[in-house]
């Protein structure tokens, strides 16, 4: 997200993250620059995730810094190493995979002790989300111990699927385009409906 009206009405619904896109490709890309506009009207209670593809560490770690985050989430090529690099510094790592048919859930082997959640998404042709979802069976292949968040084109709509989804290490879900009015845009009122049915 980068308007700041459009935040304070987001947050005002009280997510548990909200995120923001540190990639100059993204039609979401919010700017390296930290906006105090946005920031100031943040509540402790909502963790302000950066989100990064293939950056430097030390340019993360400055922006992480600079923006006062609270999860560096990483939708990239990024190594095991590179993920232990951040954790490291002290900061929670969200790792995404991109999940289709052929995916090989031992590859999360690697990063098991260095990411604190995974987030599975869909897989398309370039970084970040695609809008589509992909066949959350696939996950009963996931046996691992690191707890993951659900993404990739969930939508209001989404809401009795979501209900009968089960898997012991599934701790939420993401969403974004799918509540959107314009790119970096949210529908606040669908939010809040949304996240009021979830809680539920």
């Amino acid at each position: 997200m980068r308007d700041p009206e459009n935040v304070s009405g987001v947050v005002a619904v009280r997510p548990n993250f909200i995120g923001f896109i540190f990639y100059p490709k993204s039609k979401r890309f919010v700017g390296f620059e930290p906006v105090p506009e946005i920031l100031d009207d943040i509540p402790d209670s909502v963790k302000k995730v950066g989100v990064f593809v293939d950056e430097t560490p030390e340019k993360v770690l400055d922006i992480y810094r600079n923006w006062k985050l609270d999860v560096v989430q990483l939708h990239g090529h990024e190594t095991p190493d590179y993920c232990r690099q951040i954790q490291s510094s002290g900061i929670t790592v969200f790792k995404a995979f991109s999940v289709d048919e052929s995916f090989d859930f031992t590859i999360l082997e690697a990063y098991s002790t260095v990411c604190d959640y995974f987030l599975f998404d869909t897989k398309g042709q370039l970084p970040g989300g695609t809008g589509q979802k992909f066949n959350w069976q696939l996950l009963d292949n996931y046996n691992g111990d690191v707890p993951f968040f659900l993404s990739g084109g969930i939508g209001p709509d989404d809401l009795e699927a979501i209900q009968n989804f089960e898997h012991p290490r599934w701790r939420g879900i993401d969403i974004n385009s799918g509540f959107e009015i314009s790119p970096a845009l949210k529908d606040v009122i669908k939010v809040k409906n949304f996240i009021a049915e979830v809680r539920k």
